[in-house]
């Protein structure tokens, strides 16, 4: 079973090699990069049967979508640049490729990480997305600027083992990427005709803070439960500010 290795980037220097590793087992390598200002390139090219592309960053649906057409096979193994495979999970890959009886789409679970910190609760228990799919069968949904939506034509299963989710290397960086994904969602409520209304964003985000930290039980999770929950509502909040700078 041939199979594509895909990834879209944009100065992920510190993550490349490992990430680039967990594609061993495909026979190509699609980077999709927004043109990187670190070695993100240079350490993509140094491995085998890996090709560049370089274009313009718009959102993550479209750069996502463009790695999908450079494929050369239908099988695809989609990761971000914070993810990695556990030998584990290689081995349910490739065993489950290698049925006669296979799905179209396979959703895996993460494992959060806040610094190397494993994460229980705090919304991310049940975290999951589709890593591993046909792409004859799958596509983007056009108009998702952030946290891009995979619309599958066909079966879907999940794997048991799960990806590792590295996506908090410290508590500045991922304020700022908590940020961006907002300003992202407020383009894109925008694009849709949605009306920018106080009262809906003081709500929304208190009551994405009160989800994460005491319903999702980021409370346990003690300092970094209480960080990634005001993160969270930070973003709601950028959401609907950048929403309203749309309008005006």
């Amino acid at each position: 079973m041939n199979i594509s290795g895909l990834i879209i980037t944009h100065n992920e220097e510190k993550n490349m090699q490992e990430v680039l590793e967990c594609f061993d087992f495909c026979d190509e390598i699609i980077v999709v990069d927004s043109f990187s200002t670190d070695k993100t390139v240079e350490i993509a090219e140094s491995f085998p049967n890996v090709k560049v592309i370089q274009n313009t960053f718009e959102d993550f649906t479209k750069q996502r979508n463009l790695a999908l057409d450079a494929a050369k096979n239908d099988w695809v193994l989609f990761l971000d640049g914070d993810e990695r495979i556990t030998p584990k999970l290689r081995e349910e890959i490739i065993e489950e490729l290698n049925k006669p009886e296979k799905k179209d789409a396979y959703y895996f679970y993460r494992k959060f990480f806040f610094a190397d910190k494993p994460i229980h609760f705090s919304g991310t228990q049940s975290d999951k997305n589709f890593r591993l799919f046909r792409k004859s069968k799958a596509r983007y949904t056009a108009g998702k600027k952030v946290h891009e939506t995979l619309e599958v034509n066909g079966t879907i299963g999940i794997l048991k083992n799960k990806l590792l989710h590295y996506s908090v290397s410290d508590y500045e960086s991922y304020r700022k990427k908590m940020i961006h994904y907002g300003i992202l969602k407020g383009k894109e409520l925008a694009a849709k005709g949605k009306k920018f209304n106080i009262l809906i964003q003081y709500f929304k985000t208190a009551f994405k803070f009160f989800k994460a930290y005491v319903i999702r039980l980021g409370i346990l999770d003690g300092k970094e439960g209480y960080q990634l929950s005001y993160l969270q509502s930070l973003s709601v909040f950028e959401t609907y500010e950048s929403l309203k700078k749309e309008q005006n």
